[in-house]
């Protein structure tokens, strides 16, 4: 960016930071008025593509998509935990990233799970896991003591959660809390952040009018809605926003793997 351009931007930016959260709550509709976590939450599953996985997956919002619509981590974070402990709320690690956590409602996962269970013999065990479950534990991850001393089951069915995909193993005698058939969303989802960041770095001095890129066809390695990717790369600050009188402008990141 050359020297006239860089005073322009900056003549009319009213505040300069890597979230725009008060730019995406007030330039979506759905997300008007947004006062809380839970409604922020609905917005964004709205945007999740259940079709593409032919409706056997819950919606799945990562947390930090939280963040392009409230400037408070810190309340964020406190709210997704009490929705946890209260049980409305799960928590996922997804692997791909030791930062990137997945939301999902409960009985949106319970539904799901139970569907994707429906006729097998491993049925009985994951409605016993569902039920110690989703009241009141808000763990992201299950050592072999708690697995067999308090929710009370046997190796063998330990075996059988890991079958059906509500665990994976984290290490030798532990399990992180799964979504079963979750692989082909964390495959689409990172295809479609590096194909994303791309086109904001492919235009004009690295950035992009949000409404404009909001606005794109997307390619074939976008699978998502593209309003899903760029709540995703606000809230994970790949991308810095910018104020200006035209809208929300987004600076691609120096430095970023895309």
């Amino acid at each position: 960016m050359n020297r006239k351009r860089a005073l322009i931007a900056d003549t009319f930016c009213l505040t300069k930071r890597r979230r725009c959260a008060a730019d995406s709550v007030t330039g979506d509709s759905q997300a008007d008025g947004a006062a809380d976590i839970r409604s922020s939450l609905q917005y964004l599953m709205t945007l999740f593509s259940r079709k593409l996985f032919n409706d056997s997956l819950p919606p799945v919002v990562l947390k930090h998509q939280l963040y392009s619509l409230h400037n408070d981590k810190t309340a964020v974070d406190k709210q997704v935990n009490e929705l946890r402990e209260n049980g409305e709320l799960l928590m996922f690690q997804l692997g791909f990233d030791s930062e990137a956590f997945a939301l999902v409602f409960a009985e949106d996962y319970r539904a799901k799970v139970l569907q994707g269970e429906a006729g097998r013999g491993t049925l009985g065990t994951v409605e016993k896991f569902l039920a110690k479950l989703i009241p009141s534990c808000s763990d992201l991850s299950f050592n072999k003591e708690k697995m067999l001393k308090e929710f009370l089951f046997t190796d063998s069915e330990i075996t059988q959660l890991v079958k059906s995909g509500v665990l994976t193993v984290r290490d030798a005698g532990s399990w992180w809390l799964s979504i079963p058939n979750s692989g082909k969303f964390i495959k689409y989802f990172i295809k479609g952040r590096k194909a994303v960041l791309g086109m904001v770095k492919k235009s004009k001095y690295g950035e992009v009018l949000k409404t404009e890129l909001e606005g794109r066809r997307t390619t074939s390695q976008v699978k998502f809605q593209m309003k899903y990717h760029i709540h995703e790369i606000i809230g994970a600050e790949l991308v810095e926003c910018i104020q200006t009188t035209s809208g929300t402008l987004l600076r691609h990141v120096d430095g970023n793997v895309n």
